[in-house]
């Protein structure tokens, strides 16, 4: 990528984020935001990727609120104890708990399956949720750019490793599924097959981009390979702007914009945690997958993502990348 498309990535990231904004302040101002009603959900057993700040904590709250035996899966394990004890205290559930991963390892990130299939539990709810955000250069354990290797690789080899669990906790009329954070920036996301790491001339707007639009395609595909009747569904979700501490690497103009204002442009945690919630435990997408919602509704993601051979292409790769067989050849 030439510097002059690293500056067009940066300033697309921006506008995108920007109308985003602009809609959330408009529906504010005509009603907010309502957190959807939704039932029990008692004897059953979630995972949460990043469930210890921002969005992830307001989604394994929510889910421990529901009755769902909850499962912080991170890396922040200084800050873990504290965590679990007050969503166990705010939910009144002591069925909230926190496994070790650093979705920047693979070997992390399979240490944390064995751990968790040692526990012989079912698994009815797999999010997707943990995240890096425009950071600088970087990689992870792997030698994969941080974006590309954390968002995405991670989430990926995750889901695959914990598939037959997933298959497994699922029954016909009460599907397991999968829920996968993206975002809106994946709009203007382009894939480089040829250059997936960014590594002619990194630009963190678009390497974020292009990890959020991996996951949308992932999502996809994953859906076409669960046979219709699976006990397992696949759905990707828009949190939209939210008032998180991932904004730290974003231009200062951001922050100061976030920091100022943003109890009322942003959408609080709680906001924009909803719709993983929503997509996780609704009656209304039972047996229902490879949608993609946003605010609860069912949208269209950007056109290539319904690539069926671009899908394909980039789940082959990732399979390579990440060492587990591609059962779709």
């Amino acid at each position: 990528m030439s510097p002059l498309s690293a500056a067009r990535a940066a300033v697309r990231v921006y506008a995108a984020g920007a109308a985003v904004v602009l809609a959330q302040l408009v529906r504010r101002c005509v009603g907010g935001f309502a957190e959807p009603v939704l039932a029990p959900q008692p004897e059953r057993v979630a995972i949460v990727t990043g469930g210890t700040d921002g969005i992830g904590y307001s989604t394994a709250k929510h889910l421990a609120r529901l009755g769902m035996h909850v499962i912080l899966a991170g890396n922040n394990d200084s800050s873990a104890p504290d965590v679990v004890r007050k969503i166990q205290e705010e939910t009144l559930n002591d069925k909230v708990e926190f496994l070790y991963c650093d979705l920047a390892s693979l070997r992390s990130i399979r240490q944390f399956v064995q751990k968790f299939k040692k526990k012989k539990i079912p698994l009815h709810v797999l999010v997707n949720n943990a995240g890096v955000m425009m950071v600088p250069e970087r990689t992870t354990e792997d030698g994969f750019e941080e974006h590309f290797g954390l968002n995405y690789l991670g989430h990926f080899l995750l889901t695959n490793l914990l598939l037959d669990t997933l298959k497994e906790s699922g029954a016909p009329g009460r599907c397991a599924r999968v829920v996968t954070v993206s975002s809106a920036t994946h709009y203007i996301g382009e894939l480089d097959m040829d250059d997936l790491q960014g590594s002619r001339c990194y630009s963190p707007h678009a390497a974020y981009a292009q990890s959020k639009l991996a996951l949308v395609l992932f999502t996809y595909h994953l859906q076409r390979l669960l046979a219709p009747g699976s006990p397992v569904t696949a759905n990707v979700v828009d949190p939209g702007v939210v008032n998180t501490n991932l904004y730290r690497h974003v231009f200062w103009g951001t922050r100061l914009i976030k920091k100022l204002f943003g109890w009322w442009f942003f959408k609080t945690p709680d906001e924009g945690a909803w719709t993983s919630v929503y997509a996780a435990v609704t009656p209304d997408l039972e047996g229902l997958g490879g949608r993609y919602l946003y605010n609860e509704k069912e949208t269209k993601s950007l056109a290539v993502t319904y690539d069926l051979d671009l899908q394909t292409e980039l789940w082959a790769r990732s399979c390579q990348m990440t060492g587990i067989t591609d059962v779709s050849q």
